[in-house]
């Protein structure tokens, strides 16, 4: 092969490879994963700048999203089932899945969530689980760019419980909702679907 024989073949492979990576972002893009238990939305939404505040006191902004795979999910430390038993799932699907998973806890309670509460709270389920709130109004306009819905709900004898939206919303490494889950939540299943998104969400880094 010649010199200028062997530059064409270099130029022809790159050409193939540069095709090769548009057609495949374009094929993500257009399909996404099949999810077994979970919605891929066909457009990824953003939620905007938040300001939170962690357990340890740190500001928690939509910009501790950035370059991660996050799972997010609201509740509150003194829910009786659903939060308790989906933070237990999202802890078996951290150790089996084998992915780099940031795992955020948002309280929609946060008169009685105190730091110290929450803190305690999210690492009895994982150590490495992120636990945030904010003020009520902060809160409520977090909520609605996620589409969760949230309402403090008195009890008898002066005390309350907090309803809201049970859905684990996927975000991809932009910080936006890239794809969501509903109860009941599989561990099996969840871990399989991260797994197929796990290309799309690193498609849009």
């Amino acid at each position: 092969m010649t010199p200028r024989q062997g530059r064409i073949a270099i130029g022809a492979t790159a050409l193939i490879a540069l095709l090769a990576g548009f057609y495949l972002a374009r094929e993500l893009d257009s399909k996404g994963p099949e999810l077994a238990s979970g919605t891929w939305l066909p457009q990824a939404r953003p939620v905007g700048d938040f300001h939170l505040t962690d357990t340890d006191g740190h500001l928690f902004t939509a910009r501790e999203l950035r370059g991660k795979t996050t799972l997010v999910f609201f509740g509150f430390t003194h829910c009786p089932d659903v939060c308790p038993g989906t933070l237990a799932k999202l802890a078996q699907v951290k150790r089996a899945s084998s992915l780099p998973l940031q795992v955020l806890f948002v309280s929609v309670d946060p008169e009685r969530d105190t730091p110290e509460r929450l803190k305690a709270y999210v690492h009895a389920f994982d150590p490495s689980f992120i636990g945030a709130t904010s003020d009520a109004a902060s809160l409520a306009r977090l909520a609605a760019a996620f589409g969760v819905a949230i309402n403090r709900v008195p009890l008898p004898g002066g005390d309350y419980t907090m309803d809201h939206s049970a859905v684990l919303f996927l975000m991809d490494s932009e910080g936006q909702i890239a794809g969501l889950f509903t109860p009941p939540f599989d561990t099996g299943r969840l871990v399989e679907d991260l797994k197929r998104a796990a290309p799309y969400l690193a498609a849009s880094d």
